[in-house]
């Protein structure tokens, strides 16, 4: 076995990790991030697509916002729709705050792109991950790659190797709090020009649908569907017929293209009870997951790595306070970014038909959204919330 050392070793290189690594190495701090999947896949995966304001600032300022200025599309507002009308929602003239349409997949490849320039150290498909030691002051991980174990010590451990990855569990005795819901999304790509100038959230009478994009010249829509649906049960005629039914408005069209891709994804809502244990600390989907509807996954793991980055900064100039106030601050944040991404959720979903009080919370959310869509304040508090909690 070969050993090895750094001041933070990072698992997981989806952003948190990526990101976490980079905002070190920007502060002079040494790091080794490792992945168990291939570059590839990491940069195949299609995710969120939207940037919070304060997201889209704290790239630009770690140089990471020359792909974000040229291909990122700036939004004002959002779109809700219901009972057959579509208010527009402006932010920017409400709080004047803005969002970005610019995808997972674009911020993963600038963040590469970047430690490659950089000449950093990323391990990917890396085996056999386990963490050992995470209460003392030289936390170890060890791994294989490339046919070689190697263990690696550390000052810290950042988990930011998602929901399924092996930092959490290494907590032990950890509560969780977690809630599902009985929906997924149909999602897709297209390649076909954007049908609107901004996001488009609908709840219709036959469920959610939602028209966003990627780019000027694709399109990425979604569908309310049961939790158990297949996705061979949905051809490309019958996504783009129940499309055109649940988002058209009179005096609009749909325009319709080749899709590229389709997939079902659940929806649940889950938060650790602690983002700490001795030495390891947890970033992103390791300790939380929000449903898609507000758009806060992405975000909620910069959130994380902001302040996390900060904390071991400042550790290493001499002072543990905001280190030692990281696992309050994440938590305290993520709870209000779960609670509008449920109300987002909430407000915009049916409930199954077999649900007895179906009807009765259909005509609920109409009202919600007639509130919402009808009050200066109630607008405002949805453009704060959605275009993003300060850092």
């Amino acid at each position: 076995m070969s050993t090895t050392r750094t001041q933070v070793a990072v698992i997981g290189a989806g952003p948190a990790g990526l990101l976490l690594s980079w905002s070190l190495r920007a502060a002079g701090i040494d790091s080794v991030v490792i992945e168990n999947r291939s570059l590839e896949h990491i940069l195949g995966r299609i995710r969120a697509g939207i940037l919070e304001q304060c997201s889209v600032e704290e790239l630009t300022r770690l140089g990471l916002g020359d792909g974000i200025a040229e291909h990122g599309l700036t939004h004002h507002g959002i779109h809700l729709q219901f009972d057959g009308q579509r208010h527009h929602v402006d932010f920017h003239a409400l709080i004047g705050r803005t969002v970005t349409v610019y995808g997972q997949q674009a911020v993963v490849a600038d963040l590469v792109r970047a430690h490659r320039e950089a000449g950093s150290e990323i391990v990917f498909e890396a085996s056999d991950v386990s963490l050992h030691e995470l209460t003392t002051d030289a936390p170890r991980v060890r791994y294989v790659a490339g046919g070689a174990e190697t263990e690696l010590t550390a000052d810290f451990v950042v988990g930011a190797d998602g929901f399924h990855g092996v930092s959490r569990p290494s907590i032990p005795g950890l509560t969780t709090y977690q809630r599902g819901y009985p929906y997924a999304w149909l999602g897709i790509l297209a390649d076909v020009a954007p049908s609107t100038d901004e996001l488009i959230y609908c709840l219709h009478e036959r469920g959610f649908a939602m028209h966003s994009m990627r780019s000027p010249e694709v399109s990425r829509l979604y569908l309310q569907v049961p939790n158990d649906e297949r996705i061979e049960n949905w051809p490309d005629a019958r996504i783009w017929d129940e499309l055109q039914t649940r988002l058209g408005v009179p005096g609009w069209t749909l325009h319709e293209g080749p899709i590229t891709d389709k997939s079902i994804t659940p929806m649940r809502s889950f938060v650790s009870a602690r983002l700490r244990h001795g030495r390891l600390f947890l970033a992103g989907d390791a300790g939380h997951i929000v449903p898609p509807t507000g758009a806060k996954g992405l975000n909620a793991a910069i959130a994380d790595v902001t302040l996390l980055a900060r904390g071991l900064a400042d550790h290493y100039a001499g002072d543990d306070g905001r280190l030692e106030a990281y696992e309050s601050e994440a938590l305290g944040r993520q709870w209000k970014v779960q609670q509008f991404s449920q109300w987002m959720t909430e407000l915009l979903h049916r409930a199954p038909a077999d649900d007895d009080s179906a009807e009765f919370q259909y005509r609920s959310q109409l009202g919600r959204l007639a509130y919402v869509t009808g009050s200066r304040h109630a607008m405002e508090s949805l453009a704060e919330q959605y275009s993003g909690l300060p850092l």
